[in-house]
């Protein structure tokens, strides 16, 4: 970053008017997997890292991952931050929208444009797991109602909190004012009227995503638009002749011991095409045993 672009961020965030960042857009460049650049920040006085991540377009469990030294709700006063703003393609074919659990990202590849956008996401928690697989997009829905399933509801009443059958459009409304429903039942892309819970593991398996992204993202998507969730916590990509890995933390349903990890790295390699080239390993498990969460030179 120049030293120009430096002074100009922390001038924005230091005076309150650094207005929340909507997506991360990108051009895919042809001799690289890898799109966006790191940045840097300085912690301020009543802000904690996820207030610092939303203004980047960035989630909770990103920004600790990349400053595991600083406390996430109170970082030292002038503290470096890092804004891990650089990222990985994910593996697979780049169409439409991706999702990838362990990275807590949706990625959307634009349709007739060698451009994607990407957002932080909340997914589902322990117990109610964002389902894997593919998927399409089958309704589109502007302010739309909210209809708790009965175990939710039940959920609620043991709580003393009941719900009503149908949340109308509103502040009370958990999906905010915009939702897009996948051809797997059940499940919603959707906004959010608590935006602290995005970026970590906080809906019933549903995707949801900031306010300002959802309202950027929806106009953009189309009925069958293809969906892919895939849980790819470590990601291969290279620029020009350097390999590259971001590692991310495994999702506990998805691994159970660090032998699983290893075979997560290799499969990972598999799916980048660079299972015959020869990598340190030894030097990329050290990076997936204290994941940063952005790419990592390794080659």
């Amino acid at each position: 970053m120049s030293k120009l672009r430096l002074i100009y961020t922390l001038t924005l965030i230091i005076f309150n008017y650094t207005p929340f960042a909507i997506g991360l857009t990108f051009s895919i460049p042809d001799n690289s997997d890898i799109v966006g650049n790191i940045q840097v920040t300085k912690a301020i006085k009543g802000k904690s890292l996820g207030e610092i991540g939303r203004q980047f377009d960035i989630g909770v469990y990103e920004m600790i991952e990349a400053n595991p030294n600083l406390n996430p709700w109170v970082p030292k006063v002038d503290a470096t931050v890092i804004i891990p703003s650089e990222f990985i393609l994910p593996p697979g074919k780049r169409q439409g929208i991706v999702i990838n659990l362990a990275e807590m990202r949706i990625y959307y590849f634009h349709l007739h444009e060698n451009k994607v956008t990407t957002h932080p996401i909340g997914i589902g928690g322990r117990g109610r797991n964002t389902p894997l697989g593919s998927a399409h997009i089958i309704q589109k829905k502007e302010l739309p109602y909210w209809q708790p399933p009965i175990s939710i509801r039940k959920e609620h009443i043991k709580n003393g909190d009941p719900l009503p059958s149908i949340v109308p459009p509103g502040p009370d409304n958990p999906l905010g004012e915009y939702a897009m429903r996948l051809s797997i039942p059940g499940y919603l892309i959707h906004g959010t009227n608590r935006p602290g819970g995005i970026g970590v593991r906080s809906t019933n398996g549903c995707i949801r995503l900031f306010p300002e992204d959802i309202a950027s993202l929806f106009p953009q998507i189309s009925i069958g638009t293809p969906v892919k969730i895939i849980h790819a916590p470590y990601k291969f990509g290279h620029r020009g002749y350097n390999i590259f890995l971001e590692a991310h933390q495994p999702l506990s349903d998805h691994y159970h011991s660090h032998d699983s990890r290893l075979s997560l790295l290799k499969q990972a390699l598999e799916e980048a095409s660079l299972e015959n080239i020869s990598i340190d390993l030894d030097y990329a498990e050290q990076n997936i045993t204290q994941p940063k969460g952005y790419p990592i030179l390794i080659q």
